[in-house]
């Protein structure tokens, strides 16, 4: 399944159907799914909105389906320090899977990403 394809599949469900840091990079998933795409951190990621808790609280509350990691460019995430802790949070705690050569983290799949000791991060997997 192709990311417009996974960002379409039950977003009526959710307020978001993914986020994405800035909304250069919300703007195409968005444009692409045509489906709402949450933008952290505004028009280049570096506005303080949403913070982190807030990020968590619509997570929690099954507002946002999906994460894109990096962007539709492959610029990474950058931005503003909420931008990178909701970016560092979404990786510690969830699995990413590849999907078009992006990073996908399913919020609705919590506790699925573990940490190897290592750093690193197992559970992920590779769409092509």
């Amino acid at each position: 399944m192709g990311l417009v394809a996974l960002l379409r599949q039950n977003s009526s469900v959710y307020t978001w159907a993914a986020a994405a840091v800035g909304s250069n990079n919300a703007a195409g998933y968005q444009l692409a799914a045509d489906e709402p795409v949450m933008a952290i951190g505004g028009f280049n990621g570096t506005d303080p909105s949403p913070t982190l808790a807030q990020f968590q609280k619509y997570v929690a509350e099954g507002k946002i389906h999906y994460f894109i990691g990096g962007g539709l460019s492959g610029r990474g995430n950058g931005g503003s320090q909420q931008a990178s802790a909701i970016t560092a949070w979404v990786q510690e705690n969830f699995a990413p899977t590849t999907i078009e050569g992006v990073s996908v983290y399913d919020l609705t799949a919590a506790g699925e990403a573990t940490d190897n000791g290592a750093g690193a991060v197992n559970g992920g997997t590779t769409v092509t």
